[in-house]
C-alpha cells in the first residue's frame, strides 16, 4: 500500500509515511505530517481503516477527505498516538508546549 501526499502526489510506503509524522494533538485528535519530498504540512486524523484529512475549526477537527488504508489501527495514549498496520507499529508523541 502506498499513501499519497495530497499536495505533490508523491507516494510513500507506510513506514516512510508514518515516520514523517511529527506531533500528536490529543485535544483535537490530530497528527501533523510533513511530506518528505515537497515539505507540505497536513493535519490528519488516524481512524480505523482510513486517514481523515481536514482542518481545525471552532475547537475541533473537521475531516473533509478520507483515504482508505485497510488494516490501519490506532490506540490513544496520554501523550502519544500508537498507529499500527499489519505487524508494523509507529508512535507519534505529543510535543510538550512551553508556556509563553
Amino acid at each position: 500500500m502506498l499513501i499519497p501526499c495530497l499536495a505533490c502526489e508523491s507516494r510513500f510506503g507506510p513506514d516512510e509515511y508514518f515516520n514523517a509524522c511529527s506531533d500528536y494533538n490529543r485535544g483535537l485528535d490530530l497528527v501533523s505530517w510533513t511530506c518528505p519530498r515537497c515539505g507540505n504540512r497536513d493535519d490528519l486524523r488516524v481512524l480505523p481503516g482510513e486517514l481523515g484529512f481536514g482542518y481545525p475549526s471552532r475547537g475541533r477537527f473537521d475531516v473533509h477527505d478520507r483515504l482508505r488504508v485497510p488494516g490501519l489501527r490506532r490506540q490513544r495514549g496520554d501523550l502519544r498516538l500508537d498507529i499500527s498496520l499489519d505487524r508494523a507499529r509507529w508512535q507519534v508523541r505529543t510535543r510538550i508546549r512551553q508556556p509563553a
